[in-house]
């Protein structure tokens, strides 16, 4: 059946429509473009060059050289190189060979780990595949092993996007363009090597990337490259979990996470993702879209301002929306509210993590963030100061200010606990004694379920400390 698919999605004319890779890259000479050695790390150069010095031929690749040309500041520097892993390994003392299905050698300058990738060429086809060792294909064309070693040329044709097919010879400082990267660099474009559908069917995550390089650049998707991922979405759903994991965190921690919701719920790919999100937002786009916005918003600040960010409270947000409803229908069933949410909880991240591998570091605090809502409103004697002192309580009361900001009505609860963290003691002890002259005088079980609060009612602003950052 899944070969059907690929047969039936392979279009004849989707690789017409796209630029084709050059067998002799255009070459940018020092005048032509804005790139020095300079601005690249110096651990990265020196591993060129005494790949260089040693036989091989090696560049810097890909997103650096992509960065730099942008304008932007690269994270990470990547190499290129001739030599296999185990050549490059013989080379540097601080070299590790890593990967099975993408073999590569990191060498390790202190902190800074520069990746070091042998040219790859296409996979061989029919009886030839078969017997490699070194490739490997699913039935549906998604690859399975890729170490199938070539030139330089090959190399550039089997990257992904026409924008990451660049390198840079810190010899000469010239910038070698296999695939007019340079062209759509300047058009602000997105553009797949080759015929869309092939490249997302031999890897569906880079419909995932696409949509990462079009929020974090600022970039458009070409609409051939476009064209295929609502139909090839579900392609997601065969990927491991744990890559998954990894790909989510790229998505939503590079500083244009509200971007990449956005595009991600145009291109239909955020039901793969978070199938139980997708669904709540389906159910109530108005208040689900605004608290993952609004969260989201939250973290592309705090990441701009260079503060940390835990996945925890990012995914604690993503899932929220499909929670309430959960515990209301395990009420309905007879079970008591708490212990409802505390089900749902158990049984929605445990949904979660077949589509998505959240290690157990971050669903552990996921489950007491989520618990906190229900505590905070549980403010009767002794219990206010009991939580102030638990460790979950900064992330907790956060969490409660962005579902405010996203329309739940608490009564005010936001605001009697940002008011109580800054009281005195006795100015404590008269909150507490008036929350007791209240019909609900808070000291009960709390509900799982807030209620929707009015627009345009009282909605005074109330920001994280600086010096407790959210979420943490």
């Amino acid at each position: 059946m899944l070969k059907k698919l690929f047969k039936s999605l392979r279009s004849p004319l989707s690789l017409k429509r796209q630029p084709r890779p050059r067998s002799t890259p255009e070459i940018l000479g020092p005048r032509q473009h804005s790139l020095q050695r300079g601005q690249f790390s110096r651990n990265a150069v020196n591993v060129v060059e005494r790949l260089q010095n040693a036989g091989y031929q090696a560049y810097l690749v890909g997103g650096c050289v992509r960065d730099l040309l942008i304008g932007m500041q690269p994270k990470d520097f990547d190499v290129a190189t001739s030599a296999t892993p185990e050549q490059v390994r013989a080379e540097f003392r601080n070299a590790r060979v890593i990967g099975r299905r993408f073999k590569l050698a990191h060498v390790h300058f202190g902190r800074e780990i520069i990746e070091v990738a042998t040219f790859r060429s296409n996979h061989p086809q029919g009886d030839d595949e078969e017997d490699s060792h070194l490739a490997a294909r699913h039935e549906s064309g998604r690859i399975l092993r890729d170490n199938v070693y070539g030139d330089q040329e090959s190399d550039a044709q089997r990257r992904d996007f026409t924008i990451n097919a660049l390198y840079f010879d810190v010899t000469g400082e010239r910038v070698l363009d296999y695939a007019h990267g340079v062209h759509d660099i300047r058009n602000r474009l997105i553009r797949l090597i080759g015929d869309p559908e092939q490249r997302y069917l031999e890897d569906p995550v880079r419909m995932l990337r696409a949509v990462r390089f079009a929020a974090k650049l600022g970039f458009e998707i070409e609409k051939h490259s476009a064209a295929p991922i609502r139909r090839l979405a579900p392609m997601l759903r065969d990927i491991p979990a744990a890559r998954l994991f990894d790909e989510v965190l790229k998505l939503f921690l590079a500083g244009r996470a509200e971007r990449t919701f956005e595009l991600l719920v145009e291109y239909d790919l955020f039901a793969p993702l978070f199938p139980a999100s997708a669904k709540a937002l389906e159910r109530n786009p108005e208040y689900a879209g605004d608290l993952i916005r609004q969260a989201l918003a939250n973290t592309d600040e705090r990441i701009a301002l260079g503060k940390p960010v835990t996945p925890a409270f990012l995914f604690a947000a993503l899932l929220w929306p499909a929670l309430p409803a959960r515990a209301l229908q395990l009420q309905d069933r007879g079970m008591p509210p708490i212990p409802a949410m505390q089900e749902a909880a158990h049984e929605l991240i445990l949904e979660q993590c077949r589509r998505i591998a959240v290690p157990k570091r971050f669903t552990i605090p996921i489950r007491e963030i989520w618990d906190m809502q229900e505590r905070l409103p549980r403010r009767h004697g002794k219990r206010a100061d009991l939580l102030l002192e638990n460790p979950r309580f900064r992330a907790g009361y956060d969490f409660l200010l962005l579902r405010e900001e996203a329309g739940e009505q608490t009564d005010g609860l936001g605001d009697w606990w940002t008011d109580y963290q800054d009281a005195s003691d006795s100015e404590r002890r008269a909150m507490i004694r008036d929350l007791s002259s209240r019909p609900d005088d808070g000291g009960g079980e709390g509900a799982p379920v807030a209620r929707k609060r009015r627009r345009g009612g009282r909605n005074r602003r109330r920001g994280p400390r600086s010096d407790a950052p959210a979420g943490e």
